[in-house]
């Protein structure tokens, strides 16, 4: 007991202030240091508590940044989002080995703390529903099933949607039309042909571009899409506490306006129940009320609840209509900077279609036009690091271990920019992907969409999407800048917890061809 109370005595005459913080210090770093994960791929050097964000946030486009930094760390690499580490995977071999080959190990989700306040009731990274954002396994893999083959029923891949497509270019070039070969955005008008197209498939049918629930959808889907993380959101990640924060008036905004999306995606499945008759399956949505109605065991019962529907609806609007409707702006800009490029196209599509409407089957007898929009969706993939995975299960890569869990970020960005693969890959030439005869040629490294179990699930309706309205546009007008306008911007916007590379706003002058 004496020599207790000496110790305590001692501790009492030697706690000064300087001396409680120094010890403070090093029990936190110490702590800090024991947390580590073991044989983690190398990385930048991190700052305390930060991580590498101070680079991230410095970086005019952080793919390219990554690129850079992976030459000299490797192919698999890891960067610090605050105390959390993110493995980030470099080059085509490398991306194929672990979402390929290794498909198992690498395609769940994490989702970060924003983006599971703004889906909200109780949404974490393991139990998110929808598509797009759930975790790796049986229930998702259902779902997935459960989507591809009712949208393969609904036209999608099929000539049946060619009409549905051609329904919306032609009213997509009558707005177009309307502009009088005066300077405009196209962004929403873009956003509205291809948001009815879902629309068709989804609800059973198209909207006029000036009706109020429509309106309101495309308002509730740019609002989402655009958000990006707050400075409260940003402290999260240094300190989860500050997740439970609501200091700026945007955050709240963002929350409530995909609270409203999920009210929109409501009211339209209540409206399709009550005029429901399984016999005649009309969209996605009766056919998911459909199994609903079939479901026997409670497992099916919990695979097709209500709120699973309006996430896979969310799931289908944010993730086809921003990035077919970017890549369509992106292939106009280059159109107007590149003007020998617009004459050819414009020549092929004269000498193959004259005036009739496009088909999708049509794609071989234009394999310039086609080459043309492969080039853009090189150049500007639209998710230069795709929608982050995770870890399934502790895993190795490359001799590195990786624990269950770990946020993956696939380098797209850095295939398509591969020397190697595509020789001066800044330079925008269409004809990289033209044989000697003039044939178009699939070129395995184009991977836009993605490649692995979580390949895009829109890929073949974004590709008809795609090439048809693009021709439908080339068919009718001539695009160029307006007179004075300086060249836009050809880096695009990237930052700030979004995922899409979308141009900064820019407007063109479309005049109609003879």
């Amino acid at each position: 007991m004496s020599v207790l109370l000496d110790v305590v005595t001692a501790a009492r005459h030697f706690a000064d202030l300087p001396t409680c913080l120094v010890a403070t210090c090093v029990c936190l770093l110490t702590y800090l240091y024991l947390q580590r994960h073991r044989n983690l791929p190398p990385g930048p050097r991190g700052w305390p508590l930060v991580g590498n964000l101070p680079i991230l946030a410095k970086s005019a486009f952080t793919p390219a940044t990554l690129t850079e930094l992976s030459k000299q760390y490797g192919d698999v690499m890891t960067i610090w989002t605050g105390r959390v580490p993110a493995i980030v995977l470099t080059g085509y071999e490398t991306i194929r080995t672990a979402l390929v080959k290794r498909a198992e190990d690498f395609s769940s989700r994490k989702i970060p703390p924003f983006v599971a306040d703004i889906r909200g009731d109780g949404t974490t990274k393991d139990t998110a529903k929808g598509v797009l954002m759930a975790a790796y396994g049986p229930h998702w893999k259902h779902q997935r099933k459960f989507a591809m083959m009712t949208l393969r029923d609904f036209g999608v891949g099929k000539r049946s949607l060619e009409g549905k497509v051609n329904e919306e270019a032609n009213a997509l070039v009558q707005e177009v039309l309307s502009q009088n070969g005066q300077p405009f955005d196209l962004k929403i008008t873009m956003q509205n042909a291809v948001s009815n197209i879902i629309c068709s498939i989804v609800f059973g049918d198209r909207f006029e571009y000036g009706d109020p629930d429509f309106l309101r959808l495309i308002r509730l889907l740019n609002t989402t899409v655009e958000a990006k993380a707050t400075i409260v959101d940003r402290l999260a990640i240094i300190l989860p506490a500050f997740r439970h924060l609501r200091l700026t008036s945007k955050g709240e905004k963002v929350v409530k306006m995909f609270q409203t999306l999920q009210d929109f995606c409501g009211e339209q499945i209540e409206k399709h129940r009550q005029t429901f008759d399984p016999n005649d399956i009309r969209d996605f949505i009766d056919a998911f009320l459909l199994e609903q109605q079939r479901a026997e065991d409670e497992q099916a019962r919990e695979n097709f609840t209500d709120k699973q529907l309006q996430e896979v609806l969310i799931d289908l609007f944010m993730a086809g209509t921003e990035t077919t409707a970017t890549t369509i702006r992106w292939a106009l800009l280059y159109m107007m900077i590149n003007p020998e490029i617009q004459e050819k196209v414009h020549q092929e599509i004269d000498s193959v279609l004259g005036q009739s409407l496009p088909s999708y089957a049509q794609q071989n007898l234009l394999p310039y036009t086609t080459a043309t929009l492969a080039e853009v969706q090189r150049i500007k993939p639209i998710g230069p690091l795709s929608v982050p995975h995770a870890t399934s299960r502790d895993t190795t890569l490359n001799g590195y271990n990786i624990p269950q869990g770990t946020r993956i970020l696939v380098n797209l960005w850095s295939v398509h920019m591969d020397p190697q693969l595509f020789p001066e890959p800044n330079q925008f030439q269409p004809e990289r992907f033209l044989d000697p005869d003039g044939t178009f040629v699939k070129h395995e490294a184009l991977i836009p969409f993605g490649i692995g179990h979580r390949v895009c699930l829109g890929e073949q309706l974004a590709k008809m999407e795609l090439f048809m309205l693009f021709v439908s546009l080339m068919q009718r007008f001539t695009f160029h800048l307006p007179e004075g306008a300086p060249k836009p911007s050809m880096v695009g916007s990237y930052a700030g917890g979004t995922i899409i590379n979308v141009p900064f706003p820019f407007e063109l002058c479309a005049i109609p061809r003879g």
